[in-house]
């Protein structure tokens, strides 16, 4: 009872910062469960691995709500989202294969340096120079590849890359949101799949996980996370979005440096 109540508490930071900060996954998630993980004294050497592939996992309920929201204003564009797909799944379930071959040491620098870069690019305003149209269905393959690659590896849902490589490509921001957002879904399944099935010898898994998925803080976040991210959304209509955005610039550099010096 007391581990879930950690995980729900969890969630309720999570979610109400994802929903005040416009940003969810694994950007608020994975350094909440690493955390909470720590607290409850599981093995250190898994805690960046269960931290990864829960915070996946949870993305797959989360995600579902996002797409209907963005579908029902027409934000979604599958003409961009479909050709991306196999991409996106071949590499999630790769990212998460080769989560598994690295320590935990290393998830935890990759991450930090994830956060500072979405840290800077996020409280600079920077934005990357327009580059013409959307590549075809092979170059929107191997986009997905790589961005479901590196979001398996960061435990994210691929929006804090999704939506520059659109907006890159001249997709207007309310689309590229949208569509990043149904990109998250593929992400979150194929990851999640990859973290379960290549920590199913791991040693030392504690009771309540398969394979890297630690089922009593999915639970928790899960529940938590619906309730509370619509509380972070109303908080966001109320604060300035150049403050939003530096806040969460500032949570992410503490996160990154965290990550990079533990």
């Amino acid at each position: 009872m007391l581990s879930l109540l950690v995980y729900l508490l969890a969630g309720i930071v999570a979610g109400t910062m994802a929903g005040l900060f416009g940003i969810g996954g694994g950007a608020v998630i994975v350094p909440v469960l690493v955390a909470a993980f720590a607290w409850q004294q599981l093995p250190a050497a898994l805690v960046m691995h269960l931290a990864l592939g829960t915070s996946l996992a949870t993305i797959v309920v989360t995600s579902l709500s996002s797409i209907a929201a963005h579908q029902r204003r027409g934000g979604v564009r599958w003409d961009i989202v479909l050709p991306m797909t196999p991409g996106i799944l071949a590499g999630a379930a790769t990212g998460a294969l080769l989560a598994d071959r690295l320590p935990s040491r290393a998830l935890a620098l990759l991450f930090g340096l994830f956060s500072l870069a979405v840290a800077v690019q996020m409280g600079l305003g920077l934005r990357p120079p327009a580059a013409g149209r959307l590549p075809g269905r092979l170059g929107r393959g191997l986009a997905g590849l790589l961005i479901g690659t590196a979001s398996a590896l960061t435990g994210i849902g691929g929006g804090s890359i999704t939506v520059p490589f659109l907006t890159w490509c001249r997709v207007p921001m309310r689309e590229a949101v949208g569509s990043a957002a149904a990109c998250g879904l593929p992400i979150a399944l194929a990851g999640a799949a990859g973290y379960l099935l290549a920590g199913q010898d791991a040693p030392d898994l504690p009771a309540g996980a398969t394979g890297y998925v630690y089922w009593p803080a999915f639970l928790g976040i899960t529940l938590a996370t619906v309730v509370f991210a619509p509380l972070g959304a109303r908080l966001a209509h109320r604060w300035p979005e150049r403050r939003m955005k530096r806040l969460f610039a500032l949570f992410l550099v503490i996160v990154g440096l965290r990550m990079i010096t533990a």
